[in-house]
């Protein structure tokens, strides 16, 4: 079995995706996620850049790594100029990394308009950086930069640019799809020149996803001869990102039966999710392999086959990427797709299959409405129980006001939100009065305040998100409004929806219900 080694450089190109900036703290947690999945290679920054990267290698020379090693990134050094005099190179060295990872120039355009250089001076820089850094005793890697672009436009250079590296001592010639414009049939044919015109030579890919091709591309050079991959855990980087790793590694592993990462690909899915939540970055719902919806079913015919056979509608298992399955509900479920749903429900137990079709009906007509139970499972649990034999008789609401009072000053103005809500609870009337941080926030506020006497245990919930979405645009203020609300008790999540013309009330049936459910989740002794 093959070995490919997998260059992660997240920290680097991936810092540079729009909305992503790492702090030291998060770059040292990403480095350590990257080696417990297994990478090769962690590319930690550019030393000297900024004191950031800075400090990222100085702690870097403490940790011990199980997998990983760490490599510093440069350029070669300037026209002109001694290797030894590079301010670059210089700070290349002190960042004392085994590897070293520099790029230059192999298309003949950039060397004559952006290095402003001759082409023979530029393969003297390139020599000269690589057979300096060796001379310092480190291992050397070049990434040939806008490499396919130059190949396209005078091979004999971008080849001669490669062989000057490969005899200099480069471990590694990294063959560079710079501006993500080359598709999969030339990256593979390229890829096989460079191969077969220098016999000994290790390369890798580095493919960025202007074409939306990155993946491709670099599963095609590995297919071509290349042994190294570099790209970024969920493709972050500049313009449309770079390679996204968690796609190429079950590519390769899974698909191509190449040595990647063994058994360490069972952490793909929560490695994905974990840089994700340092990133600040939500992962793509429908990212291949790692996204939430990778192995999401909705169709009832799709959930009756993988309920059968996975194979069906699976490519793969989705344990072996460490996902998990989800059956969706919704006005195209059919029972295949409702029975699979319940085999993972918290309180709802035992639905005979005479009850299905009016389960199935009621939800068809709530989402009519603009109800949708795919992201809100509490809801959807209490809707089973309502349909089946009711909800327990915890507290009913009477009915609740909102009011807004705006306070205009000469420098700044306030707004003050009050909400009442009457509540009976067995044969206590409840009138509560509270004020908010907005509407939603006093009508929560006020409905706790109710409850709390009689179930001290919502103390514990905690709203954690609050997801507003207008379902009719054309009808702008007056549009169909869905809330879908997101609770905890610090251990489980549960997730809630209303939908109503009035954004309130919408919230208010989405709040009440998650109440609903945390106190039946609470009591799990309750008989209804």
């Amino acid at each position: 079995m093959k070995k490919i080694e997998i260059y992660d450089t997240t920290l680097r190109d991936g810092a540079q995706s729009e909305g992503i900036n790492f702090s030291t703290s998060d770059k040292l947690k990403i480095v350590r996620l990257l080696d417990d999945l297994g990478i090769d290679y962690i590319e930690a920054g550019w030393p000297g850049a900024n004191p950031k990267d800075e400090e990222v290698f100085r702690e870097l020379k403490k940790a011990d790594l199980k997998n990983s090693k760490i490599a510093a990134f440069g350029c070669t050094r300037k026209a002109d100029t001694k290797p030894e005099e590079n301010k670059v190179l210089s700070m290349l060295l002190s960042a004392e990394t085994e590897v070293v990872t520099i790029f230059g120039k192999t298309w003949d355009f950039h060397v004559e308009h952006a290095l402003c250089t001759t082409l023979d001076e530029n393969l003297n820089m390139i020599s000269d950086s690589i057979k300096y850094l060796k001379e310092k005793g480190r291992r050397v890697f070049f990434d040939a930069e806008h490499f396919f672009d130059g190949f396209k436009n005078n091979e004999e250079y971008a080849l001669h640019c490669i062989k000057t590296a490969h005899e200099a001592g480069a471990e590694r010639i990294i063959l560079c799809d710079t501006n993500g414009g080359c598709m999969s049939y030339e990256i593979s044919e390229i890829t096989k020149k460079v191969s077969d015109s220098i016999p000994d030579i290790k390369l890798g890919i580095h493919a960025h996803n202007d074409s939306d091709m990155a993946v491709a591309n670099s599963v095609s050079a590995v297919d071509a001869g290349a042994i190294q991959v570099q790209g970024t855990i969920n493709g972050y980087g500049e313009r449309c990102g770079n390679a996204n790793l968690c796609s190429i590694i079950p590519n390769l592993q899974l698909k191509k039966n190449y040595e990647v990462v063994g058994d360490k690909i069972h952490d793909l899915t929560f490695i994905a999710n974990n840089i994700a939540e340092i990133a600040n970055v939500a992962v793509p719902s429908n990212l291949p392999y790692v996204g939430m919806s990778a192995f999401a079913h909705k169709a009832g015919i799709h959930a009756s086959g993988v309920r059968k056979n996975s194979q069906t509608y699976e490519h793969i298992s989705p344990d072996s990427v460490g996902n998990r399955r989800k059956i969706l509900i919704s006005d195209q479920a059919g029972t295949a797709s409702l029975r699979e749903k319940m085999r993972n429900l918290r309180i709802v137990k035992d639905v005979r299959d005479e009850d299905l079709p009016k389960i199935i009906e009621r939800i068809k007509k709530l989402e009519w409405k603009g109800f949708a139970f795919e992201g809100a499972e509490a809801s959807f649990e209490l809707l089973i129980l309502d349909t089946l034999t009711g909800l327990p008789d915890f507290f009913k609401i009477s009915g609740f006001r909102v009011i807004g009072d705006t306070f205009i000053g000469e420098k700044n103005h306030n707004i003050i939100t009050e909400a009442s809500v009457k509540v009976k609870i067995d044969e206590h009337n409840i009138h509560t009065v509270a004020e908010g941080q907005g509407p939603v926030n006093a009508l929560d506020t006020a409905l706790r305040k109710a409850l709390v006497e009689f179930y001290p245990e919502i103390l514990k919930y905690k709203l954690c998100d609050f997801k507003v979405r207008i379902l009719d645009s054309k009808d702008g203020t007056a549009a169909v409004t869905r809330v879908t609300v997101e609770t905890t008790d610090g251990i489980n999540k549960w997730d809630t929806v209303g939908v109503s013309e009035d954004i309130i009330e919408a919230s208010y049936m989405a709040i009440t219900d998650s109440i609903m459910y945390g106190l039946i989740l609470h009591n799990p002794d309750i008989d209804f």
